[in-house]
C-alpha cells in the first residue's frame, strides 16, 4: 500500500467541502450517481469505436446497496473505469479535478458553497457525510491491473492494487459519519434517489431491487411516446389520477440543447382555494435532477404547468443558488415561454374545445402575463378571450376573431369594463356603438382594464374604451329619425346654465348624439383612472386622482326636454332633476363617490314633485 499526500489545493478544497455544505447534503448522493452515469455513457461511446473492452458482455447499470447496521452505502457502475494514473491524477491532483480553478473563483466570490459544482470536483462532496471513503476501479482497457484509493478527506490517499477478479468499472463504498448514518437507512436513500435520479438513463438496482422504472420520455421523440405514456408520466411527477388538459413536447438543438416535455392540468388549484400555485416544473441536465423548483425557470404567470426541462449545456452540478443568476436560465426561459405559447396559439385553431376549457380554467394567468411580460404581450394577446355584442351570452371570441368583423369604416377595436355581461348590455356607451354596427368587447373581471391598458393595441388596431369623452367615431349613415330635440340655443343655455352648477365637478357639459337611450352619460377624459383601477388603488391605501369627467345629454331624450323647460321657468325643481340625472349617469359609469348623494336627491325631488 502507497501512501501518498493532498496536493494542497486538494487540501484546501476537502476543507471547504467539508465545513461549507451545498443547499442540501444530501446531493452528494445525486453526484456519485451522475459520475456513475457518464462512466457508463463513456463506455458506450467506447463500445461503438473499439472491439477491446475488457468484460464486453458485462451489462450497463448502476448498483446501490446500503447497509444500515453497518453505516456504509455502496454505489457501483460498470463503466469505464479508471487506470491507476487515472486515479491519482482524478482523485489526488489538480490535473483534472477543476480544484485550482474552484478556489480561485471561491477566493473572488467568497462564497464557496454556490461553486462547488461548477468545476467537476462533484465527487468530493462525499465527504460531506462520510468519514472514509473507498475507491475500487479498474479501466475498460484489458491491459489495465484494477486499483483501489481509500480516503479519510484529511491529509492524503491511500493506493493500492485491488484483487484480479475486480470487474470493469468503479465501486465507492462509504463509510458514513454518526450525523450522516441515516444515508444508510434504505427508505431515506430510497427517497434521495427517486427525487434526484429516477429518469438515469441506466438501470438503477437499490438492494437488489430495479429502481428507476419511469422512463425520461422528454428525451425520446415524441412520434415514439403514446398518449398514456404521456398520461402515466403526467401522473407520476404530478402525483394525481387525474389526466393533463393538454402537453407540450418540445426539443431543440439551437441556440441551446433542450428537451422538454411541460402539462397543463385539467383544474387551476387556485380558484379552487388552494392558494398561490407553485412552480412544478423540474430542471434537469442529462436526466440528472439539478432543482425540482428553479424559481426563475419560467415566469411567474406560467406557474400552472407541470414537467421537465432537460438542458445538456447546463453545468451538470451547478448549485441551486447559483441557478437564480446563471444567464443560461434566463435564454432557457425564454425559449420555453415562446414555444408554449406557440402551443397555445396552435392548440386555439385546432381544438377550440379544448383551448376554451384551457381558457376558462387559466385565461386568468395569461392576463397576468399581459400585464407582467412586456416581452411577450403581443403573443399573448392573441390568446385573450371574451364575450362581445356578436356573440351570444357564454360565447367567448378573440380579437382576432373581432378584427375580421371588423367595419369598413372602423379603425378602433372597443372595449366596456363591467361587473357583467347582463349591466354591460344595458349600458348608454353602447348606444353610439350599436347604431354604427360597431361590435364592443365586453370585459368583466375586476383587472381587465389593467390587462386592455398593458395591451394597448393588437396588430395596428388601438383598443379604446368607450366610456371615454374623446372616442373618435365616424358619422352615422343615416340621421335620426325625426323627433322632438333641443333647438341650438336652448342647449347653450343649458350646458352653459349646468356647467355653472358643477363648475368644480366636470371638464365639460355638452350635448351629444353618444348618448340615444339614456337622458345623460358621464365619459371619462383620456388619462382618467377606470372605476376597477381606482377601487384597486384604494384597496392598496394608495391615494387616488382626483378626476373631472364630461357630462353629455341626449338633446332628444323627453327628461332633457323637460329640463331645458324647468330651467327656464322653474330653476329649483331643475337642479334637483338636473342632480339626479347627473348622479344617475355617474352611478351607471361606476364614477359615483357617495351613492347615498343620489338617494337623498331622489327623495328631495320627489317631495318637490309631489307636494305641488
Amino acid at each position: 500500500m502507497e501512501n501518498h499526500p493532498f496536493q494542497t489545493e486538494v487540501r484546501q478544497l476537502l476543507d471547504i467541502v467539508i465545513h461549507a455544505f451545498y443547499s442540501d447534503r444530501e446531493v452528494f448522493v445525486r453526484e456519485l450517481v451522475s459520475n456513475a452515469s457518464d462512466a457508463l455513457e463513456k463506455l458506450r461511446l467506447k463500445q461503438l469505436t473499439t472491439s477491446s473492452v475488457y468484460q464486453p458482455e458485462r451489462e450497463l447499470r448502476i448498483s446501490i446497496e446500503t447497509d444500515e447496521e453497518g453505516k456504509t452505502l455502496a454505489i457501483a457502475d460498470a463503466g469505464i473505469g479508471m487506470t491507476r494514473e487515472e486515479v491519482v491524477e482524478y482523485l489526488g491532483t489538480i490535473a483534472h479535478s477543476g480544484t485550482k480553478k474552484f478556489l480561485e473563483a471561491a477566493k473572488e466570490s467568497g462564497d464557496a458553497k454556490d461553486l462547488i459544482g461548477q468545476f467537476g470536483v462533484g465527487f468530493y462532496s462525499v465527504f460531506m457525510a462520510a468519514d472514509k471513503v473507498e475507491v475500487t476501479t479498474r479501466s475498460w482497457q484489458p491491459e489495465a491491473a484494477p486499483v483501489r484509493w481509500v480516503s479519510d478527506g484529511q491529509e492524503g490517499y491511500e493506493l493500492e492494487a485491488a484483487p484480479d477478479d475486480t470487474p470493469r468499472g468503479t465501486r465507492i463504498l462509504i463509510r458514513l459519519k454518526e450525523d450522516a448514518a441515516d444515508f444508510a437507512k434504505p427508505e431515506r436513500l430510497r427517497y434521495v434517489l427517486g427525487k434526484y435520479s429516477n429518469f438515469v438513463g441506466f438501470p438503477i438496482d437499490f438492494n437488489g431491487e430495479h429502481l428507476n422504472t419511469v422512463q425520461a420520455i422528454w428525451m425520446k421523440n415524441k412520434k415514439e411516446v403514446t398518449e398514456e405514456e404521456y398520461t402515466g408520466f403526467y401522473q407520476f411527477i404530478a402525483h394525481t389520477d387525474s389526466k393533463p388538459l393538454t402537453h407540450m413536447h418540445f426539443s431543440a438543438e439551437a441556440p441551446i440543447v433542450l428537451n422538454s416535455v411541460l402539462f397543463v392540468p385539467e383544474q387551476n388549484p387556485e380558484m379552487m382555494g388552494f392558494g398561490r400555485t407553485e412552480p412544478e416544473v423540474s430542471l434537469y441536465c442529462h436526466k440528472v435532477l439539478i432543482d425540482s423548483k428553479p424559481e426563475k425557470l419560467l415566469p411567474e404567470w406560467l406557474r400552472f404547468l407541470s414537467g421537465v426541462v432537460d438542458s445538456e449545456d447546463l453545468p451538470l452540478n451547478i448549485s441551486r443558488e447559483m441557478l437564480q443568476d446563471h444567464s443560461l436560465l434566463h435564454k432557457i426561459s425564454g425559449i420555453i415561454t415562446k414555444r408554449f405559447l406557440k402551443h397555445l396559439a396552435d392548440l386555439a385553431k385546432s381544438e377550440a374545445d379544448t383551448y376554451e376549457k384551457f381558457w376558462r380554467q387559466f385565461g386568468r394567468f395569461i392576463k397576468e402575463g399581459v400585464v407582467t411580460c412586456w416581452e411577450h404581450k403581443e403573443a399573448l394577446g392573441k390568446l385573450l378571450r371574451f364575450e362581445s355584442t356578436f356573440t351570444e351570452a357564454g360565447k367567448l371570441t378573440s380579437f382576432e376573431d373581432y378584427v375580421s368583423r371588423m367595419k369598413e369604416n372602423q379603425k378602433d377595436i372597443y372595449v366596456l369594463y363591467g361587473a357583467s355581461r347582463a349591466q354591460l348590455e344595458d349600458s348608454p356607451y353602447l348606444d353610439a356603438l350599436k347604431a354604427r354596427g360597431f361590435e364592443v368587447c365586453f370585459f368583466t373581471e375586476g383587472g381587465d382594464p389593467f390587462v386592455i391598458d398593458s395591451l394597448m393595441k393588437f396588430g395596428e388596431k388601438d383598443i379604446k374604451s368607450i366610456d371615454r369623452a374623446n372616442l373618435d367615431l365616424p358619422p352615422l349613415d343615416n340621421e335620426a329619425p325625426d323627433a322632438p330635440s333641443l333647438e341650438e340655443a336652448s342647449a347653450k343655455s343649458l350646458t352653459d346654465w349646468v356647467g355653472g352648477l358643477f363648475k368644480e365637478r366636470f371638464s365639460k357639459v355638452s350635448i351629444s348624439d353618444r348618448v340615444s337611450s339614456a337622458p345623460a352619460m358621464a365619459l371619462q377624459g383620456e388619462h382618467d383612472l377606470s372605476p376597477e383601477v381606482k377601487a384597486y388603488l384604494r384597496a392598496m391605501g394608495q391615494e387616488v386622482p382626483e378626476t373631472h369627467p364630461e357630462i353629455a345629454f341626449n338633446p332628444r331624450h323627453p327628461i332633457v326636454l323637460k329640463l331645458a323647460e324647468l330651467q327656464q321657468s322653474d330653476a329649483e325643481t331643475a337642479q334637483l332633476l338636473a342632480t339626479q340625472l347627473i348622479d344617475t349617469a355617474l352611478l351607471r359609469a361606476g364614477l359615483l363617490d357617495n351613492p347615498a348623494d343620489l338617494a337623498e336627491n331622489s327623495q328631495r325631488l320627489l317631495e318637490k314633485l309631489l307636494t305641488k
